[in-house]
């Protein structure tokens, strides 16, 4: 009962109208018709048909139950869904599932163990198991092509993620959590590695940036470290230089 309640609180939150015409503006904004994207945690498939709106290219990922089977049956067509969780190398892995709170399950296991006294985090139980198949950036993009735009937001595993790419593309956004400030700088610091990005970041599921400019890594650290624990979680935007 518990996962089912959990599914439909994510579909409540997620698949509000007001949020999604937010992102089908932003999307519009930043994608280009044709745009191959890669949507990493789909969850509820909210961002991704905002990315085809844009008449983007969309790949989803999504390994969790029963999420992947909902994507199966709702998503449009056009959409190509893996059911498979991207990571540093291709094999299989144990993610820490919350039922009543899907939105947190993780395959990090550091992070479960940290959040468990987070700000936000007190009444989160990870109460489930579940086995899922990983694949890697690198291998989609060498099935797929090399996309413009990759969106990861998946739990604090970013960085295992990021560790599966060894190319730069043009932007990608990560999913950036105020109480775990360190998580992101990791991010930020691989990110430098593959390329000069530069940053601006979307706080809660506004579909806006909050820079009017794209700065460097230092200001989006600077940044992260003087949000307030609780403050809203969000999304961070890395972009190549044009």
């Amino acid at each position: 009962m518990a996962l089912w309640l959990g599914f439909l609180r994510s579909l409540v939150i997620y698949h509000n109208p007001v949020s999604m015409r937010a992102w089908r503006r932003f999307y519009r904004g930043i994608l280009a018709p044709g745009d191959l994207v890669i949507d990493d945690g789909a969850h509820v498939g909210t961002r991704a048909r905002a990315m085809l709106a844009a008449d983007a290219r969309v790949l989803a990922l999504e390994p969790q139950h029963p999420f992947a089977g909902y994507l199966r049956l709702t998503l449009p067509r056009d959409i190509s869904l893996n059911e498979a969780a991207a990571g540093a190398t291709e094999t299989e892995a144990e993610m820490a599932v919350s039922s009543r709170h899907p939105t947190v399950s993780s395959l990090r296991g550091d992070f479960v163990e940290g959040a468990r006294d987070a700000p936000g985090f007190g009444h989160v139980k990870w109460d489930r198991r579940q086995r899922v198949r990983m694949v890697t950036l690198d291998g989609l993009i060498a099935r797929y092509g090399v996309p413009r735009y990759i969106k990861i937001d998946v739990e604090g595993f970013e960085i295992e993620v990021l560790a599966g790419l060894s190319q730069a593309v043009p932007l990608i956004s990560v999913e950036f959590l105020p109480g775990f400030p360190h998580l992101t700088h990791a991010v930020i610091d691989r990110l430098g590695e593959l390329g000069d990005y530069r940053f601006n970041p979307v706080q809660g599921e506004t579909g806006g940036f909050l820079w009017s400019d794209w700065r460097d890594a230092a200001a989006a650290k600077d940044w992260l470290d003087g949000l307030r624990a609780d403050a809203s979680s969000g999304d961070l935007f890395a972009r190549l230089p044009e």
